[in-house]
């Protein structure tokens, strides 16, 4: 499965998405704090996929998805939104975010979100 990366400032949010990711077969390689971090590390790394958060201290997930878009177009960034954040979505999709996710999570859609990632992919 698929080798991945949770950029989330909430520790409660990422150990749910790794428990829910793992579950489903997939690895997650790495745990960023904020879009700055998860930028950086993105470039290191190389994961299959990222999970971000919109709205983080530092660098916000909109701004992180430029950046990991201008260095990789192929990148697959599914962003994680709070409800009401329909502007955010907007942009997330302008900016070329593959899917979103919303809070609370939801396993069952988690799991279809990342397997149609998974399936564009091979």
């Amino acid at each position: 499965m698929a080798k991945v990366m949770i950029v989330d400032d909430s520790k409660t949010s990422r150990r749910i998405l790794r428990g829910i990711l793992e579950e489903c077969g997939h690895e997650v390689i790495f745990e960023a704090e904020n879009g700055e971090e998860g930028y950086l590390k993105y470039k290191e790394l190389k994961p299959d996929m990222v999970t971000m958060d919109i709205t983080m201290p530092k660098m916000d997930g909109i701004e992180c998805l430029k950046l990991i878009k201008h260095v990789d177009e192929k990148a697959k960034v599914v962003m994680v939104t709070a409800a009401g954040q329909k502007d955010k979505m907007m942009e997330a999709i302008k900016n070329g975010a593959s899917e979103f996710l919303t809070k609370p999570f939801e396993k069952e859609s988690i799991k279809k979100a990342l397997e149609k990632i998974c399936k564009e992919t091979e």
